[in-house]
């Protein structure tokens, strides 16, 4: 395939990331809209739940998809089902209507998200050439989510907030017609049996863990403990259906490859730190600071620009010193973020803010471009779409998993500020504080008092993000540990021989 076949494709495949970083950020700046034109607000939890729920059902069955019909096919079809999903969300007259599109939306976007990775795999065979080009699909999806809330404001209070989804349309057509008319791929296909069995018993596990993990908070804790467990039960018979099939939907073999396993981990656990800055810090400046939702989303900037830094990095100096060196300097900037969070008094400057957002943002950059090539780089070329389609479903079992404990954290703080306040304070009162053009109207004599239960909520919330980062910490110590002790074996009986 020409150079120029090659750039014209990943352009159209970055148009897929640029509709996967506006939506996670334009329907946040909608949904108070939207929730009051279609009366559900108490609903407003499962429009973003039943979004992530379609993605994690969705994404390793299109990665078999595509080994079947073409990965052609495959991102087509899912852009596709992702632009049905827009189209019936802004066509949406009630709140039913409009959280069913939001599932079909989120199934397209578990294709949508993935099957470009696969085809970089096609694309660039080689590995440097690959992590730059991955590089740049993440800094596109940072961008895409910067401008996403300036935008979707706009866009909101100019027309409507039903044109939030009706952008999408253009861009999936656009990106679809490139892909169309341009990519040719000669990969074999897949010609064994559909595992249906293991399909089902994934699909129907996963609804139940993701279902049982958005109650947390919400219900009683027995509802999401029942719900894990069944959902685990089902994964395990799942397993031990893989073991008999000729072609699992998810191979047993992923889980006994020690190296995959351990980019997964890596992966979980720095993905549940990173969702904690991104959701929490614009509202720590609103909330806290008192400043608009546009300067408050404005936090998130430093954060992309370094992204792409880092992710234009990692692929030059990894061959240099190595994969777990390169990972080392990633959690560093992280754990750099993470300690500065939580050790940062209520006083804090923007300018911190900013700072921190670009040591998170450049931590995410490089590993995220890492452990992306790992995961591919480490398992069989065979393996490479189901292991890449997984990895990405790990992401997003551990940003909702966090999200909802980083939730119920700050409702804990919140409560018990209430409490010691002895009702001067009200639940209410702290909704309004986040939101710059009703914390107005709140008294200004209990704003400081407001002000400093928000903040005990965000310092918990990054204390237990800055432990999943020193996880890794002393993962990746322990690694780099061993791999020096296997270099001095192998030093010694160079010099024996």
């Amino acid at each position: 395939m020409s150079r120029n076949r090659k750039i014209l494709i990943t352009f159209a495949l970055l148009l897929s990331n640029a509709m996967a970083g506006l939506d996670a950020t334009i329907v946040n700046t909608a949904l108070p809209a939207i929730v009051s034109d279609l009366h559900g607000i108490q609903y407003m939890g499962w429009i973003v739940a039943i979004f992530l729920l379609g993605m994690a059902v969705a994404t390793p069955l299109w990665s078999k998809f595509g080994e079947r019909k073409g990965n052609k096919c495959a991102y087509i079809t899912a852009t596709t089902v992702f632009a049905v999903g827009a189209l019936f969300q802004g066509l949406a007259s009630n709140i039913t209507w409009f959280i069913i599109a939001r599932g079909i939306m989120g199934l397209g976007a578990g294709g949508m998200s993935t099957i470009p990775f696969i085809i970089y795999a096609q694309l660039f065979e080689n590995l440097k050439r690959r992590a730059q080009v991955i590089g740049i699909t993440s800094a596109s999806f940072s961008t895409a989510s910067i401008i996403g809330p300036l935008f979707g404001g706009w866009i909101v209070d100019t027309f409507s907030w039903h044109w939030v989804f009706y952008i999408n349309l253009p861009l999936a057509l656009v990106s679809v017609a490139i892909v169309a008319a341009f990519f040719k791929s000669t990969r074999e296909r897949n010609h064994q049996p559909v595992d249906y069995q293991g399909s089902a018993l994934m699909v129907l596990g996963l609804v139940s863990i993701l279902v049982g993990i958005q109650l947390l908070g919400t219900q009683p804790i027995g509802w999401t403990i029942g719900l894990v467990l069944i959902g685990l039960a089902l994964l395990g018979w799942m397993h031990r259906v893989e073991n008999r099939v000729t072609d699992p939907i998810v191979p047993n073999r992923l889980f006994q490859n020690s190296k995959l396993v351990i980019d997964l981990i890596i992966f979980a656990f720095l993905w549940g730190a990173f969702v904690a800055f991104n959701i929490y810090v614009p509202m720590w400046a609103q909330g806290i600071m008192g400043l608009s939702a546009l300067i408050g989303g404005m936090t998130q900037i430093p954060g992309s620009i370094a992204n792409f830094i880092g992710s234009e990095l990692a692929p030059s100096v990894q061959p240099k010193i190595g994969r777990y060196w390169v990972l080392a300097l990633g959690t560093l900037t992280f754990l750099i973020t993470f300690i500065g969070m939580s050790w940062v008094a209520q006083t804090a400057s923007y300018t911190f803010l900013l700072v921190m957002g670009a040591f998170n943002g450049f931590g995410i950059g490089v590993c995220f471009t890492t452990l992306q090539v790992a995961v591919q780089s480490d398992v069989a070329v065979n393996d490479v779409p189901i292991a890449t389609s997984f990895a990405y479903l790990v992401r997003i079992l551990s940003q909702t998993f966090m999200s909802s404990i980083y939730g119920v954290i700050l409702s804990k703080a919140l409560a018990a500020g209430v409490q010691a306040n002895h009702g001067r304070i009200t639940m209410g009162m702290l909704n309004k504080l986040s939101n710059s053009q009703t914390a107005s109207g709140l008294p200004q004599h209990l704003l400081p008092a407001m002000r400093t239960i928000l903040y005990q909520g965000m310092h918990n919330i990054m204390v237990m993000a800055l432990i999943l980062v020193l996880v890794i910490v002393v993962l990746i110590g322990g690694l780099l540990g061993r791999q020096h002790k296997a270099a001095l074996l192998a030093k010694r009986q160079r010099k024996a021989v």
